[in-house]
């Protein structure tokens, strides 16, 4: 029964967390000034708080999980699910942030230009070129 809790209020905890970090980069998307800054929030944004809600729905799924003497005969298909759910944040993980690298990287080769506040535009060409 304890532990039970203990398993709910972790997994509780992990999805708010999931849910705070969505929300930051909903915030980041509507208050960034260009492309990039908004990209960024979105890239970060996503990748830890899907991480973080789906490793909450492995956690949870602890409670279905009993050892037994027999060992895992009757809770294989829990462990199954936990490891598909760990699979699934590998995946988030690797995906994410090379998806939003590759959209930043269009967005360069397509001339979007970044807000600046302090470089014109020309230096920055001459510091990064464009290919």
């Amino acid at each position: 029964m304890i532990q039970e809790t203990i398993i709910t209020i972790i997994s509780t905890l992990l999805i708010l967390c999931g849910l705070i970090f969505f929300l930051g980069a909903a915030v980041g998307l509507l208050r960034f000034p260009d492309f990039y800054t908004r990209m960024h929030a979105a890239g970060k944004g996503d990748t830890l708080s899907s991480f973080l809600v789906v490793l909450g729905f492995a956690v949870y799924q602890l409670h279905d999980f009993k050892f037994t003497e027999a060992g895992f005969k009757e809770n294989w298909w829990v462990l199954l699910l936990i490891l598909k759910l760990i699979g699934i944040c590998a995946f988030i993980m690797i995906t994410s942030p090379t998806s939003t690298h590759a959209l930043m990287n269009a967005g360069w080769e397509d001339d979007i230009e970044p807000e600046l506040k302090h470089k014109d535009a020309n230096e920055l060409e001459k510091d990064y070129p464009r290919k």
